[in-house]
């Protein structure tokens, strides 16, 4: 059992959220920080902000002992370990952006002791932690290795997944020495079941860029598929299902407007930026990305296409978004292909209005801020509607009763009665 009793966690979004909580209900005591003033009010009160925990379990943990407060308030010294898990996003030009992360390493270094425990969660590009993140911390005139312990463990939070927080997820971890990764790993021993101890803090990166890169590059096959499906007039939604019967040997992936979230999207040029610098260039990588990146643009030609059929321009259309958050049934919209579609509509002259069911505000690529509509009001104005996310607590057999030309990306039209040419399914052409 890890003797290290007191623990704080530095960014309390999907990934240090659940952290903290799975630490209080194992009997640790855990102070949460954040930097979003508003973020901690909100958990100070109770109200959860993201679904996989509801406000219910939020309050027992409070009650337990779980403290909330802004970094300025935050007494990092008495903490024995000390977790960062703030967000790695990528900039416009697709490098990798670790302000965040190096942000809460300063923030450590001012207050960092001998003893403490330091274990980045962040998902970046190998030799960040013992890199940069280890650079920034030894500022304090510590050294990592030899008066404090240093470590990576990547999370593995599937947004809308309760269950992959749960204790029996196997956790990765890598110590900057072998005694670092072993007190990492015992302390993770009291919120999961298995935790494998790699090599290095440098291993432990890329085995979680590689568990996410790997989506990536099979979500774009799909999608190129789907694409190539359009043009031999074939379903694309079957063919897959029909390889899914092979028992062994295949996964199946299904194509979509694009890929979301914050580790699918940005993962890959994680792997690609970091490639160049020892002058490798992971083409499969980076095509894979730029696939799935174009995938919006392939939406907004076939809500053309699908205009042009009635003899409709895309300037001056009204189109209807069904859902803008990144993957079914959550209200996390972040990198979602929604914003992309959208703006690439307004681009081409429509006017765009948006239903989702959980997330009721939420900004298009090109900066228009817009409002969850009705659905019923969205379906009676809308010239063309597009499904871009397939959340189920939609009424489906009504937005099919009711549009009278949609455009379905998620397949949520297979197997409902439609009429003639009504539909124009990504990857199988009109329905």
């Amino acid at each position: 059992m890890s003797s290290d009793s007191l623990v704080t966690i530095i960014g309390l979004g999907y990934v240090g959220l659940p952290l903290a909580i799975s630490f209080v209900e194992a009997g640790v005591a855990v102070t949460g920080v954040d930097a979003n003033s508003a973020r901690v009010a909100e958990l100070a009160a109770g109200r959860s902000p993201i679904d996989d925990i509801p406000n219910d379990r939020l309050a027992a943990a409070l009650d337990s002992g779980l403290s909330i407060t802004e970094p300025d308030a935050a007494d990092l010294a008495s903490s024995d370990a000390l977790f960062v898990c703030v967000p790695t996003p990528i900039d416009r030009a697709k490098v990798p952006d670790l302000d965040a992360v190096l942000r809460a390493a300063r923030l450590i270094c001012g207050s960092l002791r001998r003893g403490q425990l330091v274990v980045l969660q962040s998902t970046t590009f190998p030799g960040t932690t013992s890199g940069p993140f280890r650079a920034v911390l030894e500022e304090s005139g510590l050294v990592a290795g030899r008066d404090f312990d240093l470590a990576f463990a990547p999370e593995r939070v599937n947004p809308g997944d309760p269950a992959s927080a749960r204790r029996d997820v196997p956790r990765l971890v890598g110590g900057l020495t072998p005694a670092g990764g072993a007190r990492a790993a015992a302390l993770l021993k009291q919120i999961n079941t298995t935790v494998h101890e790699l090599s290095s803090p440098d291993a432990a990166e890329l085995a979680k860029l590689l568990e996410n890169v790997f989506r990536n590059v099979n979500i774009a096959l799909v999608n190129q598929l789907a694409l190539l499906c359009e043009r031999m007039g074939l379903d694309v939604w079957e063919v897959i299902d029909g390889a899914a019967t092979k028992p062994f040997g295949f996964m199946a992936f299904r194509p979509g407007p694009g890929v979301g979230g914050h580790c699918i999207p940005v993962d890959p040029y994680y792997l690609a930026w970091r490639a160049r610098e020892f002058d490798f260039v992971d083409r499969f990588v980076e095509l894979a990305g730029d696939i799935n990146f174009a995938m919006p643009r392939h939406v907004v030609d076939l809500v053309a296409e699908a205009l042009n059929d009635r003899g409709k321009a895309l300037r001056g259309a009204r189109v209807g978004v069904l859902g803008v958050a990144f993957k079914p049934n959550v209200r996390d919209s972040r990198n979602s292909p929604a914003a992309d579609v959208i703006a690439g509509l307004h681009a081409r002259g429509a006017s765009v209005v948006y239903h989702d069911p959980h997330v009721p505000a939420f900004r298009a690529a090109d900066g228009t801020e817009l409002a969850s509509s009705d659905l019923d009001t969205l379906l009676a104005d809308s010239d063309v509607v597009v499904v871009v996310t397939g959340h189920a607590t939609i009424d489906w057999q009504a937005v099919y009763a009711a549009a009278g030309l949609v455009v379905d990306t998620t397949n949520s039209s297979r197997g409902r009665d439609v009429g003639l040419r009504q539909v124009l399914r990504l990857g199988a052409g009109w329905a």
